[in-house]
């Protein structure tokens, strides 16, 4: 991680500078992570279940029902470690496997209403603080940073390919 000198930024020095996003980013990247390894911690699972349970939750209905292939390449597990996952996730309630109706060889992965219910519980408190700091911006301004997001987001998923 590169240190801050007294020629490069601080964010206070330029609050919309790269170096101010990327102190900014890192921070609430930490802040999920430890809410994220918190949560696994208190059902008994693995990070990876919970980054499994996030793309489940996630899935694009444009793209069709989550599969263990598609979370496979997803979470860039072997065939393995993604069966043994859902198999903890489905043990644990939190996800169900659903036959397809059109092929009954193909397997759908579903968020269980039990699952459902667990994570809103424990999620709640950051929805109300994510709603608290939303009250506080316009929404012209929510806009630009829902699309600041969204940016990020697909500029991130660049990357990683």
């Amino acid at each position: 991680m590169p240190v801050n000198n007294s020629s490069s930024p601080l964010p206070g020095d330029d609050p919309t500078g790269l170096q101010s996003f990327a102190v900014l980013l890192r921070g609430m990247n930490a802040e999920f992570n430890r809410i994220a390894h918190k949560f696994a911690q208190a059902q008994g699972l693995h990070l990876t279940d919970v980054l499994a349970l996030i793309a489940i939750l996630d899935t694009d209905a444009d793209d069709g029902p989550m599969t263990p292939g598609r979370l496979r390449e997803r979470l860039s597990l072997t065939s393995g470690a993604v069966t043994a996952c859902i198999d903890r996730l489905e043990k644990a309630g939190h996800i169900q496997r659903v036959r397809a109706v059109d092929d009954r060889r193909v397997v759908h992965l579903r968020y269980a209403a039990a699952g459902r219910r667990v994570a809103s519980e424990y999620f709640r408190p950051l929805a109300h603080s994510t709603a608290a700091a939303c009250e506080r911006f316009t929404t012209d301004e929510l806009a630009v940073v829902v699309r600041f997001l969204a940016e990020m987001n697909q500029e991130l998923a660049h990357l990683s390919r």
